[in-house]
């Protein structure tokens, strides 16, 4: 591939000062001590975290405590977790120990955050890192070196196959990074106002995203801020039909609504809507003829991203040329906006105190190297051979108990499957017997509802993928 101007690698991207500077800040890093407690606190890290290495129940006389702070818990944020979920604070990769002693095997992570999985030891080192430094956020007027370091990271990994994204704007939440991608396509593209989205696609829970998403649920009370409109998502059971009815409603809009629109919002794996994967030609005949009407096109990334053959889902499906704005988050634990210099406000429409915290920043460095090193990318990487073995997995349990479990199962390391005729309480039975088993996923889609997995890419092995597959057949037993 293509180098870029910005970091090449995910390795040159390493933060630190030099020590030629003669900065006070080189010499703590470089301090032995620095080194010697990193050590400490990893083999002491090591020797209480390898003891969660299984699936385990309660224990029963930590139950009661549980619940009460369960309780309490419902009473403080005014509402019950949709999990009755406390981490102890402690967990080894995919296993997570909860504060009735309980282990589960976490294939949700926080819906895609946690790509080392629990208690790591890159993560522990990176936030002693950050512990070191003076500022516990960055933001717009205090920046540390990690910032720049993740900028340039992310510039690199998005323009090494051809992409032309020249600025990168780090933000702390991926509604935070939605809500700038749009700010910046309005402020292009004035007056234009309106946007095309997917059917079931989803955005974020802000008042403008909540138009964007087509869950009608999500924008009850709230007052329309947008003009959306929807064209059908690809879907593998109508491949044709889907595809030429978005192009047939794409076609209809534009004469409908002549030069309104600014941008189409596309998620090239359908996140909430299912984990249903589009195709390259059916994104890039919508993203043709949108450049043709001078529409912008946004790749929404924030769960896809890390979790296919290439970095970006846009790589993944070779449309790098269609790149006008991506945003990406999750995984990186800091989120991001990236866009052309064509692009580039002309009035100061972009700020905000927080960009991240330095623990965060600094993390999502950690796990960049991290995937790199496991060789999660590639054709025949990571990610795509062990989304074969998952996907193997439920094809034989779909074909040992006939309708009780179906495809598609999604892409990469975004897996899925339909749970019976995959009726909404159907799923959600599905989803809290498999929590009582020790598995955590989550629900996505509708008609029919799925049980979607995210487990982590930088530790999960093919060992851990046939402990959840035997939890899910118990579940259906």
């Amino acid at each position: 591939m293509n180098q870029s101007p910005h970091s090449p690698t995910l390795a040159s991207a390493k933060v630190s000062h030099s020590e030629e500077l003669g900065l006070a800040a080189s010499r703590l890093s470089a301090d032995p001590r620095i080194a010697e407690a990193k050590e400490l606190l990893a083999a002491v890290l090591k020797d209480h975290s390898s003891t969660i290495d299984a699936v385990r129940p309660p224990k029963p006389e930590l139950v009661a405590q549980y619940k009460a702070e369960l309780d309490r818990l419902a009473v403080a944020r005014g509402g019950a977790p949709y999990f009755p979920y406390i981490s102890s604070g402690l967990g080894n990769g995919p296993f997570v120990e909860l504060g009735d002693g309980s282990v589960k095997l976490d294939f949700i992570v926080g819906i895609g955050v946690h790509g080392m999985g629990h208690s790591h030891p890159a993560m522990l080192e990176a936030t002693v890192d950050a512990g070191l430094e003076d500022t516990v956020m960055q933001g717009n007027l205090q920046t540390n070196s990690p910032s720049l370091a993740m900028c340039e990271k992310l510039l690199g990994l998005a323009n090494q196959s051809g992409a032309k994204l020249d600025h990168c704007l780090l933000s702390t939440s991926g509604a935070m990074a939605n809500e700038n991608a749009l700010k910046i396509a309005f402020h292009n593209r004035f007056p234009a106002s309106r946007v095309i989205c997917m059917d079931n696609c989803f955005a974020g829970r802000s008042l403008a995203l909540a138009q964007l998403t087509d869950r009608p649920a999500y924008r009850a009370g709230l007052p329309k801020t947008l003009d959306v409109d929807f064209i059908p998502m690809y879907h593998p059971a109508d491949p044709i039909g889907t595809t030429q009815g978005a192009i047939e409603t794409l076609k209809k809009l534009l004469a409908r609504h002549p030069g309104e629109y600014a941008c189409i919002w596309l998620e090239l794996v359908a996140g909430e809507g299912g984990y249903y994967p589009g195709t390259k030609p059916y994104f890039e005949e919508l993203c043709k003829i949108c450049h043709q009407n001078n529409i912008l096109v946004i790749f929404d990334e924030i769960q896809t991203f890390s979790r296919l053959s290439q970095p970006f889902a846009f790589q993944h499906f070779e449309l790098d040329a269609y790149a006008d704005l991506v945003t990406l988050g999750k995984i990186t634990q800091v989120c991001a906006t990236l866009y052309g210099d064509q692009l580039k406000p002309k009035g100061p429409v972009l700020s905000q105190t927080f960009t991240g915290a330095t623990a965060s920043i600094r993390c999502g460095l950690a796990v960049l190297d991290a995937l790199e090193t496991h060789e999660c990318f590639g054709a025949n990487g990571w990610n795509v051979r062990r989304h074969k073995y998952f996907q193997g997995k439920l094809e034989q349990l779909a074909q040992k108990y006939p309708g009780k479990l179906s495809g598609p199962y999604g892409e990469g390391m975004m897996i899925a499957f339909t749970p019976g005729n995959g009726g909404a309480d159907e799923a959600k039975d599905m989803l809290m017997k498999l929590y009582d088993l020790g598995l955590m996923g989550f629900l996505a889609g509708s008609n029919p509802n799925r049980i979607r997995f995210l487990p982590p890419p930088g530790i999960t092995t093919e060992k851990h993928i046939d402990l959840a597959c035997g939890i899910i057949e118990k579940a259906i037993q």
